[in-house]
C-alpha cells in the first residue's frame, strides 16, 4: 500500500473496539467498572491524605505507600474515564496523541508501583535485617531520592517506547481491538518491522518488573532467613507480622501481572476478550485493593480513616 498520505501512515483518530465478542454487554459492564474505580479512587485519595496529615506516620514504609498510592490513583484515571466512555456511551474514538500518552503513562507508571514496591520491600529488609542501622540509613533525604530515582528512571525507560510508536506508520485500520492503547495492540496495526520495538518492549519489562520481582524475592529469603533465628516463636510471628501487609500487596500486584503476561506470551488459544479483560483488572484491582489491605491491617490507617 502507497504511503504518501500522511493520514494513513498518522491517523488522526483510533476507535477503541473494546471487548469483542461483549459488546451486547459493554453498558452492564460499566457499571461494576464504575464502582471498583469508585473504591480505587476513594482508597487511594484516603490513604494519601491521612499519610500527609498525620505525622506519626512520615515513616519509610507509609511514605513510599503515599508513593503508590499516587501512581496507582494516575494509572486507574489515565485508563479507566476512556474505559467508561466507551462502554457508556459508546465513545471509541480517542486522538492519536493521546492514545500514545496514555500508552506510554500506564507501562511508565504500573512500573514505577513496581518500583516502590521494591522499595517497601528494601525497608522491610533493613528494618528487620539491620534494625539499629534502619533511622541511619532510612532517612528524609534518603527516602526522597529513591522516589525520585524511581519515576525519572522509569520514565526515561519507557520514553523511547514512545517515539518508537509514534515514527511507525499504521495503515491497516484505525480500529485497535482493546479497551485502551496497549503497546502490543498498537503493534499489531503498524505496517512496517516491528521486530526492535518488540525487543525494547521486553527489555524494558524485564529490566523494571521483572528485576524488581526479583531482588523483592531475594530480599524475602534473607529476612525469613532472619526472623527464623529469632529467640522465641512470639518474636518470629511479631517481626512476620509486620510484612503482611507488604506481601499481600505483592501477590495482587505480581499474580496477575505474570498471568497477563503468560496469557498473551504463550496463551495462543485463550480468547481475545479473556486477555483484554484480565488486561482491565490489572489496572482495575491493585489500586481499589491496595488501601484496602493497609486499611484493614495498620491499626493506625484504620483508625485515621474511621
Amino acid at each position: 500500500m502507497p504511503l504518501s498520505n500522511n493520514s494513513n501512515i498518522h491517523p488522526s483518530t483510533f476507535l477503541l473496539l473494546g471487548i469483542p465478542g461483549l459488546e451486547a454487554i459493554h453498558t452492564w459492564l460499566s457499571v461494576p467498572f464504575y464502582l471498583v474505580y469508585l473504591c480505587a479512587l476513594l482508597g487511594n485519595f484516603s490513604i494519601v491524605f491521612i499519610i500527609k496529615t498525620d505525622s506519626n506516620l512520615h515513616e519509610p514504609m507509609y511514605i513510599f505507600l503515599c508513593m503508590l498510592s499516587v501512581a496507582d490513583l494516575i494509572i486507574s484515571t489515565t485508563a479507566m474515564p476512556k474505559i467508561l466512555s466507551s462502554f457508556r456511551f459508546h465513545d471509541r474514538k480517542i486522538y492519536f496523541e493521546a492514545c500514545l500518552l496514555q500508552e506510554f503513562l500506564i507501562h511508565s507508571l504500573c512500573s514505577m508501583a513496581s518500583g516502590f514496591i521494591l522499595a517497601m520491600a528494601f525497608d522491610r529488609y533493613v528494618a528487620i535485617c539491620s534494625p539499629l542501622r534502619h533511622s541511619i540509613i532510612r532517612t528524609q533525604r534518603v527516602i526522597q531520592n529513591m522516589g525520585l530515582a524511581i519515576v525519572f528512571r522509569r520514565a526515561l525507560l519507557f520514553s523511547p517506547q514512545l517515539f518508537m510508536l509514534r515514527w511507525l506508520p499504521y495503515c491497516r485500520t484505525k480500529i485497535i481491538p482493546h479497551t485502551y492503547c496497549e503497546f502490543m495492540a498498537l503493534i499489531k496495526l503498524a505496517c512496517a518491522e516491528t521486530r526492535i520495538s518488540r525487543i525494547y518492549k521486553l527489555t524494558a519489562a524485564f529490566l523494571t518488573r521483572g528485576l524488581d520481582f526479583t531482588l523483592i524475592i531475594c530480599s524475602y529469603i534473607v529476612i525469613i532467613y532472619t526472623v527464623f533465628h529469632l529467640p522465641s516463636k512470639a518474636a518470629q510471628l511479631k517481626t512476620m507480622g509486620t510484612c503482611g501487609s507488604h506481601v499481600c500487596v505483592i501477590l495482587v500486584a505480581y499474580t496477575q501481572a505474570f498471568f497477563s503476561f503468560l496469557t498473551h506470551r504463550f496463551g495462543h488459544k485463550v480468547a481475545p476478550h479473556i486477555h483484554i479483560f484480565v488486561a482491565i483488572l490489572y489496572l482495575l484491582v491493585p489500586p481499589m485493593v491496595n488501601p484496602m489491605i493497609y486499611g484493614i491491617r495498620i491499626r493506625r490507617i484504620r483508625e485515621c480513616f474511621l
